[in-house]
C-alpha cells in the first residue's frame, strides 16, 4: 500500500512542473486582445400604415377565369361564349398539351380518345368543349378532331377559330 502512495506521490509531482511559459502566453494573449465591443445598431421609429382595402380582392391571389370574363364590355349583338356553362375537365388544357390517341364508336357516333398533358385519357365526341378558348369539337373523324375555338378580338367581341388536332402514333407504333 506504502508503495502505491508513493507511487501516486511521484506520478502527480511530475503535473506540477513548469508553467512559466503558459502564464507568458495568457499574459501575451490578454495585452494584445481588445475588448471593445461594437455599439448596438440605432433603431428607427416604426411608421404605422392603416391597411383599408379589405373590402377589394387580395393582390396576392389571381383572379378567377370566369370573374374575368364576365367583366369584359361586350358589344350587344357580337358573338361571345356563355360564362354561366359548366366547364369540362378538357377546358383547363390548351389545344398544344392535348393529343388525340384514336377512335371507338359505331356508325351511330364516333368518339375520339384525347390525351391530355397529365396523361389522362378522356372520351369526346361532336359538341364536347376543350381547351383554354371555349373550343368545341364540330366533327370527328377516324384520324382528326375539328376545334371551333372563340377568340377574343379586343374589341369586346370573339372571333371563330378552326383548329384541328391530329392522330399522333407512339414511338411504339413507330
Amino acid at each position: 500500500m506504502r508503495i502505491l502512495i508513493l507511487f501516486l506521490l511521484a506520478f502527480l509531482s511530475a503535473c506540477f512542473d513548469d508553467t512559466r511559459d503558459l502564464i507568458a502566453h495568457m499574459e501575451h494573449v490578454k495585452t494584445t486582445t481588445t475588448s471593445q465591443i461594437e455599439p448596438i445598431p440605432e433603431i428607427h421609429p416604426f411608421n404605422h400604415f392603416a391597411y383599408s382595402s379589405y373590402d377589394l380582392r387580395s393582390p396576392f391571389v389571381l383572379p378567377e377565369r370566369e370573374v374575368i370574363q364576365q367583366k369584359i364590355q361586350q358589344k350587344s349583338g357580337c358573338l361571345s361564349p356563355n360564362p354561366q356553362r359548366r366547364k369540362q375537365p378538357l377546358e383547363k388544357f390548351s389545344l398544344s398539351e392535348l393529343t388525340m390517341r384514336g377512335t371507338m364508336g359505331d356508325a351511330g357516333i364516333l368518339w375520339a380518345l384525347v390525351e391530355a398533358s397529365d396523361l389522362s385519357l378522356h372520351r369526346v365526341s361532336k359538341g364536347s368543349y376543350l381547351g383554354l378558348f371555349n373550343g368545341r369539337i364540330s366533327q370527328v373523324s377516324a384520324n382528326r378532331v375539328k376545334v371551333i375555338e372563340l377568340t377574343p378580338d379586343g374589341a369586346g367581341c370573339w372571333v371563330e377559330r378552326e383548329t384541328v388536332i391530329t392522330m399522333t402514333k407512339t414511338k411504339s407504333e413507330g
